[in-house]
C-alpha cells in the first residue's frame, strides 16, 4: 500500500537539523519565499544541471555524494514497464570508466559497503544515486566524483550484463510478491484512477523485464538521462570550492538531446462520487480500512505554507493522541489507528484516516475514525491539547536547534535531494527555528480547527478496505452507509480528566557513593552506590542534547519455570502499558509534555534492565522514571486487555502470512521443539494473566542490588549526574541476592536436519541454512568469526547473483555465544525461485568448498578490513555504539580500554591463511539446518538438501 506520511513527519523532512546560519534572519512577511540554507552552495551550469556542495564534518573524512536524475517509471513507454529500475540496475554492471564488476569491486576495496553505502532507488518521478567516499585520499574521492559522472551518461548497456541481471531484478520482483503486492495491485487502480501511476509501478511487469533488449535501454537512458533533468550533491569532510570547481569540470561537458522530449508532469485526477475498493487475500497477515482524500499538490515554499506545515503538526499530533487514547481502552476499536496529511507521488496530495485490525471489525473502525473526525468537526480541539502540542512542537525544534553543528551529511544530501525534486523548502535550522518560534505560538485553535474541513471533503474520497476473509468483509454500500450515519450523529465533546500531582510524591531518601574509579584512556567513570547499584558514565560531545542510558541485571525470565514462562516475557511490556505510580499510560504521556525523555524497561532471556534516552535538561526526569519504574509500577487492568486484545489480534493474524510460518518452524526446529520456542498461539494469548506478570515484573526489580546503569551523552559533569545516581538511584531497594540466570536447556539439533515449509501461493522460495556447533569463545574469536563471514558474503553475492542472477541478495552472518554454553552459529539466507533451489544450494556448498580450500584471497581481506575499519572509525564518535559496548564488555570481563584500539589492531593481523582456518573450524556439516518455504503446489520431493 502506499506509504502515507504524517505532518509532522514531513516537517521532519524538510526542516530536520540543518546546521545554524551565523545570524538568525529577520522576520518575513507571510508571501515571502523560504530560502535556501546559506549553508549550501548551489547552482546551476549552462547545460541545465544543478548542483548543491556543503561542508559538514560528520562523520570526519567522509563525503555524501548523489546524483539525482528527474525520472522514473513515469516517463517509462508501455514497452518500457519497469526499464527505469532496471536501468538504475545497470549503472552497477559497467561504464566506460569501469568494466562489469570493476566499479563495485573497487569501492569495496576501499571500504564501501554495498548496500549501506552504495546503492540506488527508482520511484514513480525519480531515481537517486548513493555513494558514500572518504575525503582523506583525494584519488578516493575524485573517483566518486567520477562514478557519478559515469552514472549520468556513460552506462555501457552491454547486453551480456543486461542478461545476467535480468535474473537479479526478476528475482527482486519475485521477492516483492505476496497478499500486500496483490492487495495494492487490486486498489492502486483505484486510488489513483485515471492517472498514470496506476499503470507505473516502478517493479514493472515480469513479461516487460524478460523481454528488454539493448535499444530499448538506449532509448530511455538517452531520453531522460539528461543534465536539466539531474542535480549532483556534495556534502561532507571537504572544502567547498575544490569540490564545486570538480563538480563544475566534470559535467559541465554533458549535453542534452537536441529533440529532448518534454519531461511531462501527470497529476491525479479528482472524483465526484466516492471510489471504493474492497480486496482480500488469504495470506493477508491482517486487515484495514483507509479513508483517502486527494487534494491538489500546494505549494508550500512560502512562510504562510510554513504555517500551515506547523499547524498541520499541531492538528496531526492532537487527532493521533485522540485515536491513541481510544486503543488504549479495554475494548479497542482497532489495533492501530493514525491520521495525517502526506504524499507518495508527484502528483497529488493525500489526507489518510487509517485503522489496522484483525477479523470483521471495518465497519466498526470506519466509524470510530469517522466520528473522530466528526468531533473535531462539531467541537474542535480543546485549548489544553493545543497547549501540550504546541509545547511538544517547540521543544522539538528547540532540539534541533541545539543540535545545528552535528548533523550527519547523509541527511544533509537527502534533503537536497528531496529540495531539487520535490522543490520543497529547505532553509536550515536557523530560519526554521525562528520561524516556528515566531509562529506557532500565535497559531490560534480556530485556525487548527479549521483544517477538518480542507481535510475531509466529500468530494476525491477514496474508500480502501482489505482483510482476508471475503465473507467477513463489508459491501461497498455498508462501507458508504457509515459516512451517513456518522454525519448523523450528535457528538458529545472532548472530555479529559488531568491527574493534578507530582511525578513523585515524596522524594526517597538520598544515598551516597562508596567507591569511585576512572579508566582515563576512554574517559569513562565508575561509580558504586550505597546500596551496590553500578553506575558509569562517558562524557561525550558527539551530539549537544543526547543522553542515551541502559541498565543491566542477570537473571530474566529463565528464572522464571516453564509454566511461568509466558507471564514473565509478556511481563515489562504490560508494566510499560499501564503508566506510573498515579499516573495511568493517557495521564503519564500528559504530564511527560514538553519533555524529551524515555524510558523502557525490558525483561529478557537472562536479563532485565532499562533504555532510554533524554535531553540534558530532561535529565532528572529521566531518574525519576526509572525511581518509578522500580518502586511504582502500575497493574493496570484496562491496559492490560487492551494490550491482550490488540496483539492477540495482531499475532493470531500473522498466521496467514507465509513467512511468518516459516519463521516459526525454524524456531521451533532450532529450539528443539522447547516449550519456550513455541509460536505465538491462542495457547498463548490464553496463559497471558496480568497478575503472573506483574508479581515477576516485581520479583525481577525488588532488588537493584546487582543492576549497572550506564549514561552516555552530553552531561555537564560526572557530579552533576552523581548528585542525580544518590537520589534516585542510590534509594532503590536492594535485597543482596546477586542473582544469576540459569540454563534453561534450549539446544539445537545435532546432525543433519531438512525442514521444507509449504505455504503460500506465489512461485517464491526462501531458504536459511544454519550450520552450528561448540567452540570456545574469545573476542578474537568473535571478530575472526565475524570477518570471515563477511568476506563469505561478498563471495555469495559475486557466484549466486551476479554470475548466476539467482538472489536478488544473500545474507551471512555468524556469531559466537558466551553463554548458557559456548557455541557457534553461522546462517546463509536468499530468496529465489523455487526451481533453482537445489541449483543455488550446491552452489552454496561449492563456495564454503572454496573458502576452505584458501578462496577467501587477499582481495577479500582487503575489501572486509576496509569496511570494518571505517565503521569503527565512525563508530567510536557515535554515543550509542559507546552504550552498547562499554556493557558488552563488561559483561564480558573485557577491558574497556581497548575499544578504540582494540578491533583496529586485530584487524591489521588477518591474513587469508585465517579466514581459510576459520571456515574450516565453523563451517563443519556435522551440524546443519536447513529450511526452505515453497509454495503450496511445488513438489517437494524434487528438494535435495543435504550436504554435498
Amino acid at each position: 500500500m502506499p506509504r502515507f506520511f504524517s505532518a509532522v513527519a514531513l516537517l521532519l523532512i524538510a526542516f530536520a537539523p540543518l546546521a545554524l546560519a551565523q545570524d538568525a534572519p529577520a522576520p518575513l512577511p507571510e508571501d515571502a519565499v523560504i530560502p535556501l540554507d546559506p549553508l549550501v552552495r548551489t547552482g546551476t551550469l549552462p547545460n541545465g544541471l544543478t548542483y548543491y556542495v556543503r561542508q559538514n564534518s560528520r562523520p570526519e573524512n567522509r563525503a555524501e555524494l548523489r546524483l539525482a536524475v528527474n525520472a522514473g517509471s513515469i516517463l517509462e513507454d508501455d514497452d518500457q514497464q519497469g526499464l527505469a529500475h532496471y536501468l538504475e540496475h545497470m549503472a552497477f554492471n559497467g561504464t566506460e570508466k569501469f568494466a562489469k564488476q570493476e566499479l563495485v569491486d573497487y569501492l569495496e576495496s576501499i571500504g564501501t559497503r554495498f548496500g549501506p553505502d552504495l546503492n540506488a532507488y527508482t520511484s514513480f518521478d525519480e531515481t537517486v544515486y548513493m555513494l558514500q567516499v572518504r575525503t582523506d585520499s583525494m584519488a578516493q574521492f575524485t573517483t566518486g566524483i567520477d562514478v557519478l559522472r559515469e552514472w549520468a551518461a556513460n552506462i555501457t548497456l552491454e547486453e551480456e550484463e543486461i542478461e545476467k541481471e535480468r535474473g537479479v531484478i526478476i528475482e527482486e520482483w519475485r521477492l516483492g510478491r505476496g497478499a500486500f503486492a496483490r492487495i495494492r495491485e487490486a486498489q492502486f487502480p483505484v486510488l489513483l484512477k485515471g492517472s498514470q501511476y496506476a499503470e507505473r509501478l516502478p517493479i514493472g511487469k515480469k513479461e516487460s523485464i524478460e523481454s528488454f533488449d539493448v535499444e530499448t535501454f538506449q532509448r530511455f537512458y538517452s531520453d531522460w538521462y539528461r543534465p536539466e533533468l539531474m542535480a549532483v550533491v556534495a556534502v561532507g569532510d571537504f572544502d567547498v570550492d575544490d569540490v564545486e570547481a570538480m563538480i563544475v569540470e566534470q559535467f559541465s561537458s554533458l549535453e542534452n538531446p537536441e529533440d529532448a522530449r518534454e519531461r511531462p508532469a501527470y497529476s491525479v485526477p479528482g472524483n465526484t462520487a466516492p471510489l471504493v475498493k474492497v480486496a482480500t487475500d488469504p495470506e493477508l497477515p491482517y486487515g484495514s480500512v483507509q479513508v483517502v482524500y486527494k487534494h491538489p499538490k500546494e505549494d508550500r515554499s512560502t512562510l504562510s505554507g510554513y504555517r500551515k506545515d506547523l499547524t498541520e503538526s499541531l492538528y496531526s499530533v492532537m487527532f493521533n493522541q485522540r485515536l491513541q487514547e481510544l486503543i488504549q481502552s479495554a475494548d479497542p476499536p482497532f489495533t492501530f489507528g493514525s491520521a495525517g496529511p502526506g504524499t507518495f507521488v508527484k502528483g497529488a496530495d493525500f489526507y489518510n484516516l487509517q485503522a489496522i485490525l484483525a477479523g470483521d471489525g471495518h465497519l466498526n473502525a470506519l466509524e470510530v475514525l469517522l466520528t473522530e473526525a466528526e468531533r473535531v468537526r462539531q467541537h474542535g480541539f480543546t485549548q489544553a491539547e493545543l497547549d501540550r502540542a504546541k509545547i511538544d512542537l517547540l521543544r522539538s525544534f528547540e532540539q534541533a536547534y541545539a543540535e545545528r553543528d552535528k548533523g550527519e551529511s547523509r541527511s544533509y544530501a537527502s534533503r537536497y535531494v528531496n529540495h531539487y525534486l520535490d522543490g520543497g523548502p529547505s532553509p536550515g535550522i536557523a530560519f526554521s527555528y525562528r520561524a516556528s518560534q515566531d509562529i506557532v505560538p500565535i497559531i490560534t485553535l480556530e485556525e487548527v480547527n479549521y483544517l477538518v474541513t480542507q481535510y475531509l471533503t466529500d468530494e476525491n474520497r477514496v474508500i480502501l478496505a482489505d482483510g482476508n476473509d471475503p465473507e467477513m468483509m463489508p459491501t461497498e454500500a455498508e462501507l458508504l452507509a457509515v459516512f451517513d450515519a456518522v454525519a448523523a450523529k450528535t457528538i458529545e465533546p472532548y472530555a479529559e480528566e488531568l491527574v493534578d500531582a507530582p511525578l513523585i510524591a515524596e522524594m526517597p531518601t538520598r544515598g551516597g557513593v562508596v567507591g569511585m574509579s576512572e579508566e582515563e584512556e576512554v574517559g569513562v567513570t565508575r561509580a558504586t552506590l550505597s546500596n551496590g547499584v553500578k553506575v558509569v558514565f562517558k562524557e561525550t560531545d558527539f551530539k549537544n542534547d543526547e543522553i542515551l542510558f541502559s541498565a543491566y541485571s542477570p537473571g530474566g525470565t529463565s528464572l522464571a519455570s516453564d509454566a511461568e514462562y509466558i507471564p514473565a516475557s509478556y511481563a515489562a511490556g504490560l508494566v510499560a502499558q499501564g503508566g506510573l505510580g498515579e499516573f495511568g499510560p493517557v495521564e503519564l504521556y500528559k504530564k511527560m509534555t514538553g519533555k524529551l525523555v524515555n524510558v523502557r524497561p525490558s525483561i529478557g532471556s537472562r536479563s532485565e534492565g532499562f533504555s532510554g534516552s533524554a535531553s540534558p535538561e530532561d535529565i532528572e526526569a529521566l531518574f525519576q522514571l526509572v525511581y518509578l519504574h522500580f518502586t511504582a509500577p502500575r497493574a493496570d487492568e484496562t491496559a492490560f486487555e487492551s494490550f491482550k486484545k490488540r496483539i492477540g489480534q495482531f499475532m493470531l493474524g500473522m498466521q496467514a502470512d507465509p513467512a511468518t510460518a516459516f519463521r516459526d518452524t525454524m524456531a521451533v526446529v532450532m529450539a528443539q521443539n522447547h516449550p519456550r520456542a513455541q509460536p505465538f498461539s491462542q495457547a498463548t494469548l490464553d496463559a497471558m494473566d496480568l497478575d503472573a506478570s506483574f508479581k515477576f515484573y516485581k520479583e525481577r526489580f525488588a532488588d537493584a542490588s546487582d543492576f549497572t546503569f550506564y549514561f552516555v551523552g552530553n552531561f555537564d559533569t560526572v557530579p552533576m549526574l552523581m548528585e542525580l545516581s544518590n537520589t534516585y538511584l542510590a534509594s532503590l531497594p536492594t535485597l543482596d541476592r546477586y542473582d544469576k540466570p540459569r540454563n534453561v536447556g534450549i539446544d539445537t539439533p545435532k546432525g543433519i536436519v531438512t525442514k521444507v515449509v509449504q505455504r503460500g501461493v506465489e512461485p517464491q522460495a526462501q531458504v536459511r541454512m544454519v550450520f552450528t556447533g561448540e567452540a570456545d569463545w574469545s573476542q578474537d574469536n568473535q571478530r575472526l568469526m565475524g570477518t570471515m563471514t563477511q568476506a563469505f558474503q561478498i563471495k555469495l553475492r559475486e557466484v549466486l547473483r551476479e554470475d548466476l542472477g539467482g538472489v536478488y541478495g544473500v545474507g551471512a552472518s555468524g556469531r559466537l555465544s558466551r553463554e548458557p554454553i559456548q557455541t557457534y552459529s553461522i546462517s546463509v539466507s536468499f530468496g529465489c525461485d523455487p526451481e533453482r533451489v537445489n541449483e543455488l544450494v550446491e552452489s552454496v556448498y561449492a563456495q564454503i568448498a572454496s573458502v576452505k580450500s584458501g578462496a577467501l584471497d587477499d582481495t577479500y581481506v582487503t575489501k572486509v578490513r576496509e569496511t570494518i575499519l571505517r565503521g569503527h572509525e565512525t563508530n567510536l564518535k557515535e554515543n550509542r555504539y559507546w552504550l552498547s559496548t562499554l556493557s558488552s564488555f563488561d559483561r564480558a570481563g573485557l577491558d574497556v580500554n581497548t575499544i578504540p584500539t582494540g578491533l583496529p589492531s586485530f584487524m591489521e593481523t588477518i591474513t587469508p591463511a585465517m579466514l581459510e582456518d576459520a571456515a574450516n573450524q565453523y563451517f563443519s556439516f556435522d551440524n546443519v539446518a536447513t529450511f526452505v518455504l515453497v509454495h503450496e503446489d511445488f513438489d517437494a520431493s524434487t528438494l535435495e538438501l543435504e550436504p554435498r
